[in-house]
């Protein structure tokens, strides 16, 4: 971890240099999953020509490695720089279901750069968010370390009913990001239309707004421009839930779709996404 601090209080203009040359090797010389981008990319603008797409391409794999630097500055960066360069433009339903004393669900997708959304000091209310162990040990505990600086509460993934039982008293928010595939075998999927593709979403999701029965909240990142990001919290459905209603993961896949087309290079294409596209829902 020692060395990683070192690199980490480099100042970000110097970082930066260093993502323009991770981005130069990733891009052209590696060529960094450069065939599974391209495939999401087509399939999820068919309307778009190849040369608007390799723009998205190359536009996006910059805000990647913009991502690697900023999430390797997170493990020093001070509360007060972060608040500065992670601005929550909006965030009065926040404070309103706050004043209410009401928990919330706060819905994130893998727009750059949710790292610094998860991490940022300047929540207006406690915040829990749900994360799956990574399988490298020191990759799982630096991360940790990072989201959990300034006061966040972690809770693994097969541990997120019993902790929101457990924790039910504190309000707080529930913040997961979950907009990847659903690749666990145990993890139980809902299909919908999204990008222009039957896509798999964690069933999960629907089930923990149904357990918890908060209002469930929508973080809209966007980039501004270098080191610079706003997040803009939007009400996308309201309790009560029931076990065969899924509003929040239709509302959730149909925000996270908007985002992503008025911003393509800001979404993190590299996933494996659409690995499965055909099946029905397992409840």
């Amino acid at each position: 971890m020692g060395i990683v601090k070192f690199f980490s209080r480099l100042p970000l203009p110097l970082l930066y240099l260093l993502s323009d040359l991770a981005y130069f090797v990733s891009y052209y010389l590696v060529r960094y999953r450069r065939k599974k981008v391209w495939q999401n990319l087509k399939n999820s603008f068919p309307e778009k020509s190849k040369h608007e797409l390799q723009k998205i391409e190359k536009e996006f794999y910059v805000n990647l490695c913009d991502y690697a630097v900023e999430m390797l500055k997170l493990a020093t960066i001070s509360r007060e720089e972060l608040t500065r360069r992670m601005v929550f433009k909006d965030d009065r339903i926040l404070q309103h279901y706050k004043a209410k004393g009401q928990s919330m669900l706060v819905l994130a997708s893998h727009q750059f750069n949710w790292e610094w959304l998860l991490a940022a000091g300047n929540f207006s209310i406690p915040l829990d968010f749900v994360y799956q162990p990574l399988k490298n040990e020191f990759s799982d505990r630096f991360s940790l370390y990072c989201r959990t600086r300034f006061g966040s509460y972690a809770i693994k993934r097969s541990d997120v009913a019993r902790e929101t039982i457990k924790r039910k008293n504190l309000v707080r928010g529930i913040a997961i990001v979950s907009d990847q595939y659903p690749g666990l075998k145990t993890d139980k999927r809902y299909f919908t239309q999204f990008l222009n593709q039957q896509t798999a979403f964690f069933l999960g999701t629907n089930q923990l707004a149904m357990l918890a029965q908060y209002p469930v909240i929508f973080a809209e990142i966007r980039k501004m421009k270098r080191g610079y990001y706003e997040a803009v919290f939007t009400e996308i459905a309201s309790p009560p839930f029931s076990k065969d209603d899924y509003t929040v993961l239709e509302n959730y896949a149909t925000a996270v779709e908007s985002l992503v087309r008025e911003n393509p290079a800001g979404w993190l294409w590299s996933h494996n996404r659409w690995k499965k596209k055909h099946e029905r829902i397992k409840k």
